[in-house]
């Protein structure tokens, strides 16, 4: 994973909670006029006082997205259509420019867009790809990969 896609991640995990993403897609970078811009679409669950008791602060929780009780499950891909928890989805981007006056530039732009079940963030993210007539598929970052990734850039930062 290069550098820029780490500092991205770190960034989207400030903005909504390391433990709150359950699942990231991860459009290409795009460059353009000696700018980059790169966009990702993130599933969260909101995660209040509640939840995080249940716990240990050296075991995050992985996918809580389908409560029985006061137990939650991690959701298998098999389940994904039938599971109906909403998430809230985020739109994520930045924007690096790389050449000219404002060189080094950074920014992320983290903004609340839907409350909506992995289903139906699995069919926007199809269209989006059908509209754009390009053929790439976004990078699919599990809620883990995702702790994983945002841990060891934390580190090496």
């Amino acid at each position: 994973m290069i550098e820029t896609t780490e500092r991205f991640l770190k960034d989207i995990a400030n903005r909504i909670g390391l433990h709150s993403v359950d699942e990231v897609r991860l459009f290409p970078p795009m460059r353009q006029g000696g700018v980059e811009t790169c966009v990702a679409v993130v599933a969260a669950t909101p995660l209040g006082p509640e939840h995080l008791d249940h716990h240990s602060p050296d075991e995050p929780p992985e996918a809580l997205v389908e409560s029985t009780g006061e137990e939650y499950l991690p959701i298998e891909e098999e389940d994904r259509e039938i599971v109906v928890h909403r998430h809230t989805v985020f739109t994520a981007r930045y924007r690096h420019t790389l050449k000219g006056m404002d060189r080094g530039k950074w920014e992320v732009d983290v903004q609340a867009e839907a409350d909506a079940p992995l289903v139906t963030i699995d069919a926007v993210v199809k269209g989006v790809i059908k509209r754009s007539g390009e053929p790439f598929e976004p990078e699919k970052i599990s809620g883990t990969a995702f702790r994983a990734i945002v841990g060891t850039a934390a580190v090496t930062s």
